[in-house]
């Protein structure tokens, strides 16, 4: 009889650790699932020369960005995503200019771009004739991702690193876009 009382013991106390396990992993899945499952989009523009100089992996992509936000730029929005698993990392800052600064780098940006759009988005964009993907206005200030018409989106460059029936399932873009009449510049990187 104490045999059979030790039993049931054990059996009700493993049983307890159990259910125990599986409640503790169960809530510690869901919150590394909750964590990991939107990226985080930093826009603390304080961070930009942390995020130029040391966040962003390949320097070569952002060397267009400027150095430093100087007292002459008037900055409007900044918008970094270092992504998540497979997904998008963007890095964008938006800023205005004097009308003769702004003039001066479309001339400059035009000439080294290779590809150029008004308005859209990256899903409009990779749709055109020999189009390529670019990205999306996320320094913009409403739900819709896409550049009003009066922006110029420069493509300097734009690498497909896909495997092969899958285009552009992998890759890279950067450049900038531009409104004269707002006299904007948005400095663009994003991979995927």
């Amino acid at each position: 009889m104490q045999q059979s009382l030790l039993v049931k013991i054990a059996t009700i106390g493993l049983l307890s650790m159990g259910s125990s396990s599986v409640i503790a992993g169960s809530f510690l899945f869901t919150q590394t699932v909750n964590n990991t499952a939107t990226a985080q989009i930093i826009t603390d523009i304080s961070r930009y020369s942390e995020i130029r100089n040391h966040k962003w992996s390949d320097l070569n992509q952002i060397k267009h960005f400027p150095i430093e936000i100087t007292p002459s730029d008037h900055f409007i929005s900044l918008a970094y995503s270092p992504g998540w698993k497979q997904g998008s990392n963007f890095f964008q800052i938006r800023l205005k200019r004097p009308p003769e600064q702004i003039k001066k780098s479309l001339s400059h940006y035009s000439k080294i771009a290779g590809h150029k759009y008004w308005g859209g988005d990256t899903n409009d964009h990779i749709k055109q004739a020999k189009g390529v993907p670019t990205t999306f206005f996320y320094t913009g200030k409403s739900d819709n991702l896409a550049f009003p018409s009066t922006y110029q989106i420069l493509v300097f460059k734009a690498q497909d690193q896909g495997k092969p029936g899958f285009k552009w399932n992998h890759g890279h873009s950067y450049g900038v876009a531009i409104d004269s009449s707002a006299s904007e510049i948005i400095y663009w990187v994003e991979k995927w």
